[in-house]
Parts: C-alpha cells; sequence; structure tokens
C-alpha cells in the first residue's frame, strides 16, 4: 500500500533549497520506480517551495521512511518537519483504482 509523505521547509530556506536541488533530483530519478507522485509545494506565484509531497509505492512505513531520509533534502537539514500518512490509491491518472 502507498504512503503519501508531506514535508515542510524550516523558514528562510530558499538558498539551501536551490542548493540541494540538483541532488534531490538525482535522488528522485534514482528511484523512479518507487515514485507515484512528487513535486514541490509552491506559493501561489509559483516561485518559492515551501515543502514537498511525495506519493511512494512501498510496503511499508519503515521503507516510506528509508526513501524521505535518503533524500539530500532531508540529509541537508531542508525539512521541519515530516508527515508520513498511509494512502489508499483510488484515483491516479484518471483511472479508478477502487
Amino acid at each position: 500500500m502507498p504512503y503519501l509523505i508531506d514535508t515542510f521547509d524550516r523558514e528562510h530556506t530558499q538558498a539551501l533549497r536551490q542548493a540541494l536541488r540538483d541532488q534531490h533530483l538525482d535522488y528522485l530519478e534514482t528511484n523512479k520506480s518507487l515514485l507515484l507522485a512528487c513535486g514541490a509545494k509552491l506559493d501561489d506565484e509559483g516561485i518559492l517551495g515551501s515543502g514537498s509531497v511525495y506519493i511512494v509505492d512501498v510496503e511499508t512505513r519503515q521503507a516510506a521512511e528509508e526513501f524521505i531520509n535518503g533524500d539530500p533534502f532531508t540529509k541537508g537539514g531542508l525539512f521541519e518537519n515530516i508527515v508520513i500518512t498511509r494512502w489508499r490509491k483510488a484515483y491516479l491518472d484518471g483511472k479508478n483504482y477502487l
């Protein structure tokens, strides 16, 4: 069963986010087989990031924790808070999975 990982950046860390971005994207590319979806949470202007959302296709909370703990954003101290929630895939890309 997939897990949703919702992350929240520490305040005033836009420079850190940018500094870690390439490593983060490499990490996502390396682990793309686990990703159902992911992306940054942005302000209304679509410019500043405030965190990220990941939906990972893993079987256990431990695997979800290992995934997010391996992310350079986590290792670099970008996140103030990380929330991991088990997620039921009901609809994805317009397809019903129920």
